[in-house]
């Protein structure tokens, strides 16, 4: 009698959620492995390990991994958004501020964009699809409103897309292409100080290549 109510409980609410290990140990776990493991390897099971708990937790919590992944962006990309330029800025100067933005949110988990492409974007699920598609057109929409801020004043016309797809393949392949970035660079290069110059050459060639050449 005592086994099987035992049994019936273990199907309930997990026992580890029972004791206060909640939703932000597991977000906290994913954004940890994020640092160091591509997404294919950042399992149901290599999270609970991290976190210390059944990996049914995540079953409970969040429904499926899928939906784990995508709430961890989204509190990463929010983290940034917090930090968004300010209108009071001039259409080239919130431009730059906002390209530096998309480099932070990349670093901000070692294998971040592929994340975005190869896991997020093949998700099962079609309000995480939804809610990942206008995600993803927003930075698009904020080039729109920088560009017609702006008037043509300073900067030359520019596709929104182009140049938010150009953005993201500069910024993610200092990690993506991590073992050739290291290959090139000086032997005993400190690659944290390589990153800031490699993210201040990028954006001032982004923003020299937009500037209008009659001003």
């Amino acid at each position: 009698m005592t086994s099987s109510k035992q049994a019936k409980r273990s199907k309930g609410r997990p026992i580890a959620a029972k004791n206060g290990v909640g939703r932000e140990a597991l977000i906290a776990a994913t954004r940890k492995l994020l640092q160091e493991l591509t997404p294919a390897q950042v399992t149901i099971a290599a999270i609970g390990r991290e976190a210390g708990v059944d990996p049914a937790l995540i079953r409970y919590y969040f429904g499926n991994r899928e939906a784990l992944l995508f709430e961890v962006a989204e509190q990463i990309a929010e983290h940034e958004e917090n930090a968004a330029p300010r209108e009071d800025l001039t259409p080239t100067a919130q431009l730059e501020a906002f390209m530096h933005q998309t480099f932070r949110f990349t670093r901000s988990a070692k294998y971040m964009q592929r994340l975005m492409t190869e896991e997020l974007s093949s998700a099962k699920s079609a309000e995480i699809q939804q809610k990942l598609r206008e995600w993803q057109r927003t930075p698009v929409a904020v080039y729109e409103e920088i560009k017609a801020r702006d008037g043509g004043e300073a900067l030359d016309p520019f596709d929104a897309l182009f140049l938010h797809l150009a953005v993201v393949g500069i910024s993610d392949f200092f990690h993506s292409g991590a073992p050739v970035v290291k290959m090139l660079a000086p032997e005993g290069t400190d690659m944290a100080e390589l990153e800031k110059r490699y993210e201040a050459f990028a954006v001032r060639l982004l923003l020299d290549g937009l500037r209008r050449r009659d001003v």
